[in-house]
């Protein structure tokens, strides 16, 4: 047992890292922020991305792909709305977008951090009001708590708040999660609990209620619907929060709606016929090629890329280790040198695009070079589960820049699938009982089929097969859920601070989890091991080298066939709004213009 000097020391370790992570462990705060000091200061008036002047009123029109069938974003099965998280549901705290990883109160008009890290108690502002007129109380944001981490939620919830031990009510306004263990991350992502109404859904299940309007704190409601096809939120004349310094030059539309499309090409007419405000553009080709004509040339629709500071993550084609046939690592590898993205990006992306070598692309999480003395403490002890490439250069994408070429490569992946096992015979590639090396890729968009084609041809010339089929999105997102594929396409998008997300993206316990963000299928306690020194780190330096172990991990399992990143926001809209100088940090290019743009009168109704 410690004595009482090491305890002390435990303390006074323990009393210095909260105060590092911007916070006086006993007192209540207005704002956390993850190993920094807050940005804004109590009593602050706005955030400086914001226009506290800008005019409210008016609509915008948004498009989406696909279909809806459900109003609770929460739930494991079917097709959310779109806006419903942005519009209607609030959460206890909000993070600032030009910041790392902050929380400033929303419901909660504060946060007192315990003096041993072991809970958080969030108390809820008096006026904080349902758009049933209810109070919000802490009972409430324990049901949603509830809910959220119950089999019939999705279980990236249950994942990310796992180290919450329990939840307290202890009194109306006040509730306290208390923690298994330290995890400096935890109190931050409890801050983005999503509050709704125990009465929502009447006592039934939780995934049976998808068609019933939610009751929540958000500044809109929905005013109509057309199932499937499009849904108008309008702003409560009763929203409770206007005023607060975290929502003061926010949400100035009188009415947000969607309309969907069935795919991005009949969405990108439909936009050039002015049929919706505001479009986010993925595609290379279509933002090249399509965005051009009269109304462009007249000023009546505008084109921007917008700067932004955002982690890419990382973007693949990913290989679903629950299929034997991706087991073998040198399988995966040869998998990975038969694309050719530099000829790709001249000849059908316009040299748009940059190639993703991390899960944490364009960020300092990710790995360079050979392991540094503070990675190699985490490495070392894992070594026997270890690749020995993971203690050598971090692994990068195959090139074809001369004198590199895709003919080399692909005789690099002959080698490797020959020492997997794997000859070409009677036309095929074929293993030792002469089954031929032939899978399946599903997408949700058109847009791939321009990568999956070079890509396909290319396998063929190692006598791999590859079909790639396009789903609608309820099938994708059901075979998604049920881990029914051999390849898909799957971003793992990451932040300024990765933590807890890690678990349900990488760890073991989410692979057999129906739904979870484990698409690749890990199971791997050296990954687990690295996600828990991630999640765990007390400072920045540790969490740094944390992060680049897990990514030289990964990178070297080769689980998917890496794509690219774009480093700005391409966007088009009408020319009718106005927009705040100062541009975020950290933002979707969406969720910033939805937040702060506004109808300008000015530019209303001009030809």
């Amino acid at each position: 047992m410690p004595d009482r000097s090491s305890l002390r020391r435990i303390a006074r370790a323990i009393l210095l890292a909260l105060f590092a992570a911007g916070v006086d462990p006993a007192a209540a705060a207005h704002a956390l922020a993850l190993r920094a000091q807050p940005k804004y200061p109590p009593g602050f008036a706005h955030f400086g991305y914001v226009d506290p002047a800008a005019p409210r009123g008016g609509e915008i029109v948004l498009a989406e792909i696909g279909s809806y069938d459900k109003l609770n974003p929460y739930s494991l099965k079917g097709l959310v709305a779109a806006g419903l998280g942005d519009l209607v549901f609030e959460t206890l705290a909000l993070s600032s977008q030009d910041e790392p990883s902050s929380n400033y109160g929303l419901l909660a008009e504060d946060m007192t951090l315990a003096a041993d890290g072991l809970s958080i108690t969030f108390r809820l502002h008096a006026a904080a009001r349902f758009s049933n007129g209810d109070p919000v109380t802490a009972a409430d944001v324990r049901h949603s708590y509830d809910m959220l981490t119950g089999k019939q939620a999705n279980p990236l919830y249950r994942n990310y708040w796992g180290d919450v031990n329990r939840v307290r009510v202890l009194d109306a306004r006040s509730v306290r999660f208390e923690f298994k263990r330290r995890n400096p991350e935890l109190p931050i992502i409890l801050g983005q609990l999503p509050v709704f109404s125990a009465k929502w859904g009447g006592g039934k299940p939780f995934d049976k209620f998808g068609l019933e309007p939610p009751i929540a704190s958000g500044p809109y409601a929905i005013e109509r619907m057309d199932l499937g096809k499009s849904i108008t939120y309008r702003k409560r004349t009763d929203y409770w929060g206007a005023a607060l310094p975290v929502r003061r030059g926010q949400f100035n539309f009188e009415r947000v709606a969607y309309r969907y499309y069935r795919d991005e090409l009949i969405r990108l007419e439909a936009f050039k016929a002015g049929e919706f405000d505001f479009v986010r553009e993925n595609s290379s080709k279509n933002w090249a090629r399509g965005y051009k004509g009269p109304k462009f040339s007249r000023g009546e629709l505008i084109t921007r890329e917008l700067p932004h500071a955002n982690p890419a993550g990382m973007q693949g084609f990913v290989m679903n280790l629950r299929r034997p046939l991706f087991r073998d690592k040198r399988v995966r590898q040869a998998l990975g040198l038969a694309l050719d993205f530099e000829w790709m990006n001249r000849q059908l992306f316009y040299d748009q695009y940059r190639r993703s070598p991390s899960y944490f692309t364009n960020s300092e999480m990710a790995a360079a070079g050979r392991p540094d003395a503070e990675e190699l403490k985490l490495l070392e002890p894992l070594r026997s589960r270890l690749d020995p490439g993971v203690f050598d250069e971090a692994p990068l994408p195959p090139v074809t820049t001369p004198p590199h070429s895709l003919r080399e490569n692909l005789r690099q992946a002959r080698s490797l699938l020959e020492a997997a096992g794997w000859s070409y015979r009677d036309g095929a590639l074929r293993d030792a009982a002469g089954k031929p090396f032939e899978f399946e890729c599903i997408t949700y968009t058109r847009v791939f089929e321009r990568v999956l084609a070079p890509y396909a041809k290319a396998l063929a010339k190692l006598g791999i097969t590859l079909r790639y089929r396009v789903v609608d999105a309820a099938l994708y997102q059901q075979r998604m859920d049920t881990f029914d594929y051999d390849m898909t396409t799957v971003v793992f998008a990451s932040s300024q601070s990765p933590g807890n997300e890690l678990w349900g993206r990488f760890g073991s316990q989410a692979a057999d989890e129906p739904g979870s963000d484990n698409a690749i299928g890990i199971k791997d306690a050296a990954v687990d091991a690295l996600v828990e020194a991630v999640v765990s780190a007390e400072s920045r330096i540790a969490q740094v080298a944390a992060a680049r172990a897990l990514d030289r991990v990964l990178r070297a399992g080769y689980y998917l066939v890496p794509h690219f990143h774009n480093t700005t926001h391409r966007i088009g809209y009408k020319n009718r709004f106005g927009m705040p100088t100062t541009l975020p940090l950290y933002y979707a290019s969406e969720d910033w213009m939805l937040k702060t743009w506004w109808v300008d009168p000015a530019r209303e109704g001009r030809p």
